[in-house]
């Protein structure tokens, strides 16, 4: 029932794509009976939730209130819009930018909606910071203003330098991102060396020092919201294992303390986690009841959420294949000695120094015949690699799913591929692991929000600047061409430097238009709609690059810094100690896997 949620919420946001201004247009009625149909299936939900939860509680919660009025608001949208659309009238779609809300509010969207809660936390902090760097842009506006406006200087299109104070303040906000750098300057650098003291100054204090700030203020409230969560959360995970514990407890004699036996545990634990192995059960009740009395107290039994959170790989222990057949070859003294080769550390460095001087072969001119013979040499190393891996390890094991990159080994084969023998390097460096768990982590729960706000604005932008630039393909004979289709952009550098295709005309386009804003560029549809247009950019500027990205950046800052700070936790030691007092640990070298591993 998630998957289906999750599927009528991809649907309708993809609407995008085939309604007016589309990538690939489909009839009104047809996106409108799939826009119903996703509609429907969200209000039958909300009825059936209602249905199973309190009144009081239901309507108390604003998530519920918030898709009720998405909803409704998206319904009457798209019977207005059907409704001016077959009378020939002028139809806005202004129900879209309410999309994302969906896929924000459902119940099971908890970790997007935590993401937004750090952005809204950040709000307040940032905001006075921000009120501190428009001031600062504001006075030196009104400085640049006094200084440049009457000396009669212009720019290199020839129109008058620094003369209108509201251009100015736009300018100089652009030049806080570099974009218009150092075009900006140059007039007045021209004119005298002495002005360049003016634009050092200010870049100094609001491209590095304000932008700085807004970073650490970011980080500093970021890590408060963050200890203060952690700690709800911890709370409300140990109340409900204790009342959990309450409903499965049994008394041990007379007057004795509650305990839960054994076998309730091992019942619970096959509910709760239906695919774990046998083996892996008996280790974590061994390291709970570690005195061997059958049973655990409170205090252990509310370790079991904490327990089951660290990963623990169960091999299976078999017999190759060619020890079956052939056991005195598998088992004579050279077979034991290459296999021990294999699982040694050296093994793996020698492979990547292989694969650093293979991408030094690949850099070079592959017409040269030496080169592309040793493409030919290479490839027959990787693939003894692959051969003696495999005969070292069970193949099963060896195309295990924690094995990822023996798998991807087997791609390197095809030449089409091989530069991302590159990537394999990763695989070898300290930590790295680590590090691409906690990007994953920050990609779904800070990417998430990022892709909301871009889905907002690209909807808005369709719908200001649709139409108003057109790109025609380049063996176009049209006149047209030259200014994008649309006579105000004639002589403009967005015209001239080939920019049409940076438009509004589809979904796709728009979002390839705010990417480039979010790495800071610039566009030329002031020009083609009015001044105020800029008031989108600039709002699209703070939200995503000021607030956005450096919460991004600020939770890669804290789990990195978790990564290095924070020990392994005393029943993540526990439990390593109990696999090496079972003999169970995989004798074997895995480079820097974080995981623990055992033979079942």
């Amino acid at each position: 029932m998630q998957t289906l949620v999750y599927a009528f919420i991809i649907v309708n946001l993809a609407l995008a794509l085939f309604e007016d201004p589309a990538v690939v247009p489909l009839p009104i009625w047809a996106t409108s009976t799939i826009e119903i149909i996703c509609l429907s299936a969200f209000s039958v939900r909300m009825v059936h939730y209602a249905k199973v939860i309190p009144k009081d509680k239901f309507w108390k919660d604003p998530k519920n209130i918030c898709i009720i009025v998405v909803v409704t608001l998206s319904f009457i949208d798209l019977t207005m819009y059907g409704a001016l659309k077959s009378t020939g009238y002028f139809a806005l779609r202004w129900s879209r930018v309410l999309r994302p809300l969906l896929l924000v509010n459902v119940t099971e969207g908890r970790q997007l909606r935590r993401a937004f809660r750090s952005i809204r936390n950040a709000l307040p902090q940032i905001s006075y910071v921000f009120l501190l760097f428009m001031f600062s842009v504001l006075v030196f506006s009104l400085v640049a203003l006094k200084l440049f406006g009457k000396r009669g200087l212009l720019t290199i299109d020839g129109s008058p330098y620094f003369t209108d104070y509201l251009d100015i303040v736009f300018d100089l906000y652009v030049l806080v991102t570099t974009a218009n750098s150092p075009d900006v300057m140059m007039p007045a650098y021209n004119y005298s060396v002495f002005f360049t003291i003016f634009f050092i100054l200010y870049i100094v204090i609001n491209t590095y020092t304000f932008m700085s700030f807004f970073l650490a203020v970011v980080y500093s409230n970021y890590k408060k919201h963050l200890k203060e969560e952690v700690r709800q959360l911890v709370k409300a995970r140990r109340f409900k294992m204790c009342r959990a514990f309450s409903l499965l407890q049994e008394a041990r004699g007379e007057g004795g303390e509650p305990v839960v036996t054994q076998a309730k545990w091992n019942h619970l634990v096959k509910l709760v986690k239906p695919n774990i192995s046998i083996a892996h059960r008996e280790l974590l009740w061994s390291v709970l009841d570690d005195q061997n009395k059958g049973h655990i107290g409170k205090f252990a039994f509310v370790q079991l959420a904490d327990l089951l959170s660290i990963q623990v790989i169960t091999v299976k222990s078999q017999p190759h294949p060619i020890q079956i057949r052939f056991p005195s070859m598998y088992n004579s003294p050279v077979s034991r000695f290459i296999r021990y080769v294999v699982h040694q550390r050296m093994f793996v460095y020698v492979y990547d120094l292989i694969i650093l001087v293979n991408a030094v072969f690949i850099g070079l001119d592959e017409e040269n015949p030496v080169v592309s013979n040793a493409e030919w040499g290479f490839l027959a190393l990787y693939m003894l690699e692959i051969i003696l891996k495999l005969y070292a390890t069970e193949p099963r094991a060896f195309f295990a799913r924690h094995h990822f990159w023996n798998c991807r080994q087997i791609l390197d084969i095809i030449f089409v591929l091989r530069v991302l023998r590159l990537v394999r390097l990763v695989d070898s460096i300290k930590r790295s692991d680590s590090y691409s768990q906690m990007l994953n982590k920050s990609g779904l729960f800070h990417c998430c929000p990022l892709q909301v706000v871009y889905y907002i604005f690209a909807m808005v932008g369709m719908e200001l600047f649709k139409g108003k630039v057109q790109f025609f393909e380049p063996n176009s004979t049209s006149r047209d061409q030259e200014y994008c289709g649309n006579p105000l952009l004639k002589g403009t550098t967005f015209a001239k430097l080939n920019y049409c295709k940076n438009n509004f005309n589809n979904v796709i386009s728009s979002f390839i238009v705010l990417l480039e804003l979010t790495v800071v560029n610039q566009c030329g549809f002031t020009a083609v709609t009015h001044i105020s247009a800029r008031i989108f950019f600039v709002l699209f500027h703070i939200v995503v690059v000021i607030i956005i990205i450096n919460i991004f950046v600020a939770f890669i800052l804290e789990a990195f810094l978790v990564e290095y700070t924070i020990d392994k936790s005393d029943l993540q030691t526990s439990l390593e100690k109990k696999i090496e007092e079972l003999e169970l640990n995989v004798q074997q070298y895995v480079p820097f896997k974080p995981a623990i591993k055992l033979f079942d």
